[in-house]
């Protein structure tokens, strides 16, 4: 096979570990009945296998194995939140709260919401991603009743104060939800700590396979209620029906339990990675770090190249490094991110941003090379088709200061 480009798109998708594909095979064909069957020895090896694996979920982060709901994926999980919020509390309140940059499956329920006669506030952020706690507790309203502010950002890495959100929503009595589909198996999660009542959940960020998530619905203190968007043979508890798929499952279980195990260690690593790769891209001039400096993902990094065509930019690596401009779900938009553009970004710097996903696989070797080829593409399409930068990207540039992990 010939070489293919460095993989640095992490937060688009992961390789599956092979630990967790060996852990997947015997359930597509020894281990393969329904969990549903439940008269039969086939069955009840289904049925064991999912219930050991949302046991294992529910530890990684501190719930209850009944408070697990699976999913297709973190935009099922998110459409199921919301949706189901909406439609279980609606004699209490049509107004839902969340943020300018938050992911499209997010975004996007609230928009078809508003089309039903909700409300939803979209939040500012600071210059830094970051929504301010003050802005939520002042949006709050008498009939709000949902937060939705993701964990961590699929751009730019911010991760946003769940604890202090979680406390502010129970105070006031609203139901808080949050995307962590980036964040699961990278940064420390506790639904009781953090008061965390939704949380979304996927596989394939976290080395697991494509096409399962889960949803952390709260049992307790308070009870959360959600409308099933879903309706059939009644699969979790009602909540989502459709056969379970235990291969899938269990993949999920092991990607997440493996993630955890070795978070410490790979967070560690991955930021000694990724300030690397930021130290040797600052000896180009015009390039600065989109997001917060030290409140991100330790594998995130992502930059806006001024003086350079970004598609031009992309194209010219892509022989080297695989790694994308914004989320991988919105590749297709002639468009500059939203969530540069929620920063301030003015459309040029948008459509000129690179998103680094460091991950497990990555070597020092390999931030060497991607760096090297980063310098050089720059500078050669500067020089193929200058463009000046404006005064407020030079004033901007010369305000850079050295990332800090």
């Amino acid at each position: 096979m010939p070489d293919r480009p460095i993989y640095l798109d992490c937060h688009a998708t992961t390789p599956v570990d092979q630990r967790v594909l060996d852990t997947m095979m015997p359930y597509f064909s020894e281990y393969f009945g329904n969990p549903g069957s439940s008269l039969h020895q086939y069955g009840w090896e289904a049925e064991a296998a999912v219930k050991r694996s949302r046991e294992a979920l529910a530890r990684g982060i501190n719930a209850t194995p009944e408070e697990i709901i699976f999913t297709s994926g973190a935009t099922e999980a998110n459409n199921l939140a919301i949706k189901g919020v909406a439609e279980a509390y609606f004699n209490q309140g049509r107004h839902i709260v969340t943020a300018q940059s938050e992911h499209s499956a997010v975004l996007d329920p609230c928009r078809y919401l508003e089309k039903l006669g909700f409300e939803v506030t979209y939040l500012p952020v600071q210059s830094n991603g970051l929504v301010e706690v003050q802005a939520i507790a002042a949006a709050l309203r008498e009939d709000t009743i949902l937060v939705s502010v993701m964990a961590a950002n699929n751009e730019i890495g911010v991760l946003q104060p769940l604890a202090e959100i979680g406390a502010l929503c129970h105070g006031r009595r609203v139901v808080f939800h949050t995307d962590a589909a980036q964040a699961l198996g990278k940064i420390p999660l506790d639904v009781q700590a953090m008061k965390i009542d939704l949380m979304s959940m996927t596989a394939h960020k976290v080395y697991g396979p494509k096409g399962i998530g889960a949803l952390y619905i709260r049992r307790r203190q308070p009870r959360v209620q959600l409308a099933p968007q879903l309706h059939g043979g009644g699969q979790e508890r009602g909540l989502r029906s459709g056969t379970l798929y235990p291969p899938q499952i269990v993949g999920f279980a092991k990607a997440v339990e493996l993630a955890i195990a070795e978070m410490s260690a790979e967070s560690e690593r991955l930021g000694s990675l990724r300030d690397r790769l930021w130290q040797q891209l600052q000896t180009l001039s015009g390039i600065y770090l989109n997001g917060h400096s030290t409140q991100r993902l330790p594998g995130n990094l992502n930059i806006s190249v001024a003086g350079v065509d970004g598609r031009a930019l992309l194209l010219g690596l892509r022989s080297v490094v695989a790694l994308s401009s914004g989320s991988a779900c919105s590749t297709h938009k002639n468009e500059p991110s939203h969530v540069l553009k929620a920063l301030g970004q003015p459309d040029k710097l948008a459509y000129a941003s690179l998103r680094f996903g460091l991950g497990r696989f990555n070597t020092s070797a390999d931030i060497d090379q991607v760096a090297g080829a980063v310098v050089t593409t720059v500078e050669a399409l500067r020089q193929a088709q200058p463009t000046p930068m404006t005064p407020s990207e030079k004033k901007r540039t010369s305000k850079i200061k050295q990332f800090r992990s």
